[in-house]
């Protein structure tokens, strides 16, 4: 099964360049299937741009996740700290096997119900 997660513009940028291999959520799925993540660039670019294999979902408080994950985040600290602000508990998906799709997929072009996930949705094979 897989998860269709949106991620802002400039970070989608940073996984697809190799220098965020750590994707940072408040939340995450609890289907312990989910293998791969599709990836939803948000506005302005609006479409489906790649996917990448889950190597494994680190869970603890949000400084012991950075102190693991920061020479990979691909992010400040200023942003990570501000990101999980008053949590005790911080999610890092760990990525491996990126594929850049050649062509992005336009959700909003067949499908006038799309609507992009807040956090996530599940998604069929």
């Amino acid at each position: 099964m897989k998860v269709l997660l949106s991620i802002k513009p400039q970070f989608v940028k940073e996984i697809f360049n190799g220098n965020k291999k750590f994707e940072y959520r408040k939340a995450i799925f609890k289907n312990t299937d989910i293998k791969t993540i599709v990836i939803y660039a948000t506005m302005p670019v609006g479409k489906i741009v790649g996917e990448f294999e889950i190597d494994q979902i680190l869970t603890a408080h949000p400084s012991k996740i950075w102190e693991k994950t920061k020479n990979f985040s691909g992010i400040t600290q200023d942003y990570y700290d501000e990101y999980f602000e008053g949590r005790n508990k911080a999610y890092a998906i760990q990525i491996k096997s990126i594929n850049e799709y050649e062509y992005p997929i336009c959700p909003y072009a067949n499908n006038n119900n799309f609507t992009a996930p807040q956090s996530f949705k599940y998604l069929l094979d």
